[in-house]
């Protein structure tokens, strides 16, 4: 069993440079973690993943309890078995989709409550069959375990930027009651682990966009023995200023000998830029797989000539439209210059251009592959660019 650990190397400002070490090999940050939801990049084998130089990926403890199942996920040896990677994973708690699916089919369904949340425990019906299904903190804790992930996440309440500061204050408080029953029950069964693998167990700072219940759950989340501290919410990610402003109130509180983690953050590659300038060690997103499955590829250089990086690009958000029609004839790579499979193997734009708007499946793997190495690159870059 290797302990978690983390050495914070160097920093620049507030960007910071670090390495942490797991039972399955050693992260350097800052990094970029593709999303693996139900034990898949979308699009991706394992090997195209590793190709990509991805460190770690992530999984997701709602779809994987709901499908296959925890019971079939053991019997096949785990997810890292499962999916044939043997480099770090990341779960995320479930609350995330436990709560956002919950309202999506509330308003689907005239309105007839999907999600109830009580101080115990949070009830909500499947998006797949409709069936009902109970998770409390420490449910989701030994969910992660029998998934067997080597980083995972104190379930918490993600509070959106438009609920009351009341409410904001009433799920506040449930998050941390949950946070110390997860290190409850993750420190009682840590120390007897039949998986024989040492998991880091992270909290999770909330307290939608309100300075005081943000600066009160750093404070909490810094005191409880976490291994590392993730910073949640509907803001991180989808509200860049509004991440920003999180980080300016929280990042002094947080500890500097623990990793940092913006969940969900990385849509766009100066998403990734402005995170790590916020003091952001790691960062996840669906964005770049999505993206690509929707004919948006990644286009740019990060630039560290400045007084600070900068992603810059011809294109709006670094997007080029790979549909356009200018594109069915350019006989370029995606990007000339770039290091991922797709370009260095002379695929052209016009062949990407032709499997796109011909719904070709082969499309979605090679547009996927590009925007993921892409986000990683920058995450190199930026290290290299903080180590100097």
């Amino acid at each position: 069993m290797t302990p978690f650990s983390f050495d914070l190397q160097k920093t620049k400002g507030v960007a910071r440079a670090g390495q942490f070490t797991t039972d399955h090999g050693t992260v350097q940050t800052p990094i970029f973690m593709p999303v693996g939801t139900l034990g898949t990049v979308k699009s991706l084998d394992s090997e195209d993943i590793k190709k990509s130089r991805a460190q770690i990926i992530l999984g997701n403890t709602y779809h994987l309890y709901l499908r296959p199942g925890m019971e079939r996920l053991q019997a096949l040896g785990g997810l890292h078995h499962f999916m044939q990677w043997d480099k770090p994973i990341l779960t995320d708690s479930g609350g995330f989709q436990v709560f956002s699916l919950g309202k999506q089919q509330t308003k689907t369904k005239g309105g007839k409550p999907q999600v109830i949340i009580t101080d115990q425990d949070v009830t909500f019906t499947s998006h797949l069959d409709g069936t009902r299904h109970t998770f409390t903190p420490e449910k989701a804790i030994e969910i992660q375990r029998q998934i067997g992930a080597d980083i995972i996440m104190a379930f918490d309440e993600c509070t959106p930027e438009g609920e009351s500061d009341a409410y904001t204050k009433q799920a506040l408080n449930r998050t941390h009651a949950w946070a110390q029953r997860c290190y409850q029950y993750w420190e009682e069964h840590q120390r007897t682990s039949q998986y024989n693998t040492y998991q880091a167990l992270f909290g999770i700072v909330q307290g939608a966009l309100n300075l005081e219940y943000r600066t009160e759950s750093a404070r909490f989340m810094s005191e409880v023995p976490f291994d590392g501290i993730a910073v949640g919410g509907e803001t991180v990610g989808y509200n860049m200023q509004g991440t920003a402003a999180v980080m300016d109130w929280i990042g002094a509180i947080l500890p500097q000998d623990k990793p940092r983690y913006a969940m969900g953050l990385g849509r766009d590659p100066q998403d990734v830029v402005e995170a790590v300038l916020m003091g952001f060690d790691m960062f996840d997103c669906v964005g770049p797989t999505r993206l690509a499955r929707n004919g948006t590829l990644y286009f740019g250089e990060l630039d560290v000539a400045g007084q600070k990086p900068e992603f810059k690009s011809p294109y709006k958000n670094a997007r080029l439209q790979i549909g356009n029609a200018p594109f069915a004839t350019d006989q370029q790579p995606i990007q000339p210059g770039c290091d991922c499979y797709t370009c260095t193997e002379g695929y052209t734009r016009a062949y990407l251009h032709h499997l796109f708007r011909s719904n070709e499946l082969t499309y979605y793997r090679l547009a996927s592959i590009h925007n993921i190495r892409t986000m990683i690159r920058i995450t190199e870059q930026l290290r290299e660019w903080i180590l100097t």
